[in-house]
């Protein structure tokens, strides 16, 4: 059996207050008795339950991260940039995984709640907040993540996701690129529907340009192969001249299948660009151009939004919002 505070006391012939001020207030005990503490600590192994100690204090000092995917660079770049942010506040991150389906992220944050969290960074995987708002009741705040918010009751940080599409669809539009197919789902997600509105505004400006939707059941390599196989499966005039993918793991995917056909070259027969910029975009076998997030900055500054609630929770929620950034390679210009 674990030793206990009590059997800790016991052995160096102290009460179990003189325990706890060694583990807690070790400036209110003299070196000496310090030392006779520590010493039996170590004699019987005693590991204090630090999460006993802060659920009586009302609140646990980790903070909740629920992302879509973590199989994306790109929220692992974001769980990173958290996590640096909260070691410096003494705090933890415990990531989830939603799997951009809605139950998983309940039973998450429901998870976290019965855990009394800190708080909540959650990228929301539709638009239903009830679960969110319960939490606010309950002294729990929230800030949503890659995602701008629409309720007053959450903080938020993103990135301009109308203006990324726009950014990557002008960019094939000004090579010269008229028959542009965007690859991606779900579409109930935010980031999604915004990045195919912003693409599909640039394209309206350009007479005689084209953009395809052609959706996804999800946003990884695979969707991706799926989707390059319905471009191959064309007839040469039927194909789009340039393919802006999603994300970058839908944009990876496309590469592989376009390539594998062996009929295709990129970006001579179809540019491609994906989106977020994660690490084995500029790896690929042909360099993937890409618009850019900050997602260690996106990561950090949710933990700061989320710090500032915490400290005070009346305080007026912020929504900050960064601008992407173009990044050009070979897969559109060769």
């Amino acid at each position: 059996m674990a030793a206990s505070v009590r059997d800790v006391a016991e052995a160096a012939g102290v009460s179990v207050g003189t325990v706890s001020n060694v583990l807690n207030r070790p400036d209110k005990v003299s070196s000496a008795t310090a030392t006779r503490v520590q010493d039996a600590i170590d004699r019987l192994g005693f590991v204090r339950n630090d999460a006993a100690r802060q659920l009586r204090a009302g609140r646990s000092r980790t903070i909740g991260l629920v992302v879509l995917d973590l199989r994306n660079p790109f929220f692992s770049d974001v769980a990173r940039g958290a996590e640096e942010r909260a070691e410096r506040e003494g705090l933890s991150i415990l990531v989830a995984n939603s799997d951009e389906k809605a139950p998983r992220e309940g039973a998450h944050l429901d998870l976290f709640e019965e855990q009394r969290v800190l708080g909540v960074l959650v990228t929301p995987v539709g638009e239903d907040m009830r679960r969110l708002r319960r939490m606010h009741e309950h002294g729990i705040p929230a800030v949503l993540v890659d995602r701008e918010s629409q309720d007053a009751a959450f903080a938020s940080v993103a990135v301009d996701d109308l203006e990324g599409g726009r950014l990557a669809a002008e960019h094939l539009l000004q090579l010269g690129r008229r028959r542009l197919m965007f690859a991606g789902g779900p579409i109930s997600l935010r980031q999604v529907s915004d990045r195919l509105e912003g693409a599909q505004r640039a394209v309206a400006a350009v007479p005689g340009a084209t953009l395809e939707f052609v959706g996804t059941e999800a946003l990884t390599v695979d969707d991706g192969r799926r989707a390059a196989e319905r471009i191959v499966s064309r007839d040469a005039s039927g194909r789009p001249d340039a393919v802006f993918a999603a994300n970058d793991l839908i944009a990876l995917g496309v590469l592989q299948g376009l390539l594998q056909s062996r009929e295709i070259r990129v970006p001579d027969d179809i540019a491609l660009i994906g989106y977020d910029d994660i690490d084995f975009a500029g790896a690929a076998v042909v360099p993937l151009s890409s618009v850019r997030q900050p997602a260690q900055l996106i990561g950090s500054t949710a933990v700061e939004l989320l710090l500032a609630l915490e400290s005070d929770p009346g305080a007026e929620r912020e929504h900050i919002v960064y601008r992407p950034e173009l990044v050009v390679r070979a897969s559109t210009t060769g």
